[in-house]
């Protein structure tokens, strides 16, 4: 039995190793390739840089106007992130506590809107809000972000606050407190951990997010960092070495984010997974 233990976690170990370098050879050719020149990239990908040199880097800074790019990307994600998780909160706690016919009626159409692709809308949506005049607008990209957002956070929390004792929220009702101050004070507090969990997801898909922002921000002026990316691109070529140097500047927020807060991430993802 240990001479069957020992090898099943051989297995299982090298296994790992291997799901390791599969997940991480991505990020390691981006960041070898983020040194080279165009040719040293078309030549072979796969080789080393002949010498380290950050041109890339200043030239995708640059070209990207990254630090207007960051600012338009921080204000959106963080805005829509935080009007996401207080609204979804709030409206899964109102779909739980008020147990009327109409509740199951709209948490039923939150699950279902979850089923229509964003493509499906696309088309007309741009159409509509062209003709109202309100594209090129970064309020108009978080007022989406924060309604397209809606629905999976809403199912998220909706399990979360079936798990809040009721009689919590009544010993505060009995100490005066109103719903409103009750929901603040009593259940979000407790809602935490989901909170860590869908605020993870949702600063992953709107940082991210490119086919969105596109059709709303036409401008330079108002481009995110997946929008800048795109200067990389012309009608006949692609500038391969400074479009993977840009991509490392685009991911480095994401990933600082990640290293300085990644016991309350996990945490928090954990926290999440057992409830």
């Amino acid at each position: 039995m240990r001479k069957y233990a020992l090898i099943n976690s051989i297995f299982k170990h090298i296994f790992t190793y291997l799901l390791l370098i599969l997940f991480m050879l991505p990020f390691y050719l981006m960041i070898i390739n983020s040194f080279k020149t165009n040719q040293e990239f078309i030549t072979n990908p796969f080789s080393l840089p002949s010498s380290i040199s950050f041109h890339n880097y200043i030239r995708s800074f640059e070209a990207m106007d990254f630090v207007n790019a960051f600012t338009n990307s921080l204000i959106i994600t963080v805005i829509s992130v935080f009007l996401i998780l207080l609204t979804s909160a709030m409206a899964a706690y109102f779909l739980v506590r008020f147990k009327w016919v109409a509740s199951k009626v709209i948490f039923g159409i939150f699950i279902a809107s979850m089923i229509v692709p964003f493509q499906a809308v696309m088309i007309p949506l741009v159409s509509i809000y062209g003709r109202m005049e309100l594209l090129n607008n970064r309020w108009t990209l978080i007022f989406m972000y924060a309604g397209f957002g809606q629905a999976f956070a809403v199912f998220i929390f909706h399990g979360f606050v079936k798990n809040i004792p009721v009689e919590m929220e009544e010993a505060a009702t009995i100490d005066g407190c109103g719903r409103l101050r009750t929901f603040f004070k009593i259940v979000l507090p407790m809602l935490k951990p989901v909170i860590s969990t869908v605020m993870i997801l949702q600063v992953l898909w709107i940082w991210n997010d490119f086919l969105l922002p596109s059709l709303i921000l036409l401008s330079p002026a108002q481009r995110t960092l997946p929008l800048s990316l795109f200067t990389f691109f012309t009608a006949f070529s692609v500038d391969f070495s400074p479009l993977m140097a840009g991509i490392v500047l685009t991911i480095l927020p994401i990933l600082a984010v990640f290293l300085l807060l990644q016991k309350q991430i996990v945490d928090g993802v954990m926290q999440g997974a057992i409830k």
